[in-house]
């Protein structure tokens, strides 16, 4: 009577164990989804950065376009050109690496970041 009473016993604890795995498996998965991971402020240049990195950027025959301040297809296609040829991580964007590569001066909120 013993052995039964024990072996039912065991039974239920390795159950309810297999049971409490699979609803902590789902929850972490389920929260996973939901939890978005904190990022940092967004690094963004200024129109003025812009500009500078544009007539930087047609000095070296990267660019084509006019100096207007604004990241177009055509500026970030020549970043991307500007990026590789300097051997910076090529992302088509003005990020602090680029910009500091190309001796424009950063703004004292993005000396910070």
């Amino acid at each position: 009577m013993k052995n039964i009473l024990t072996l039912t016993l065991l039974l239920l604890c390795v159950l309810n164990t297999g049971v409490m795995a699979q609803n902590s498996t789902s929850t972490s998965t389920q929260t996973g989804t939901k939890q978005a991971t904190k990022r940092g402020p967004i690094f963004r240049a200024t129109k003025e950065q812009i500009n500078q990195a544009q007539a930087i950027l047609k000095e070296r025959g990267f660019y084509g376009g006019e100096q207007l301040g604004k990241l177009d297809d055509a500026t970030r296609e020549g970043l991307r050109k500007y990026q590789h040829a300097e051997g910076l991580k090529v992302t088509g964007t003005l990020n602090k690496v680029t910009l500091e590569k190309m001796n424009i001066a950063l703004t004292e909120k993005q000396k910070s970041m």
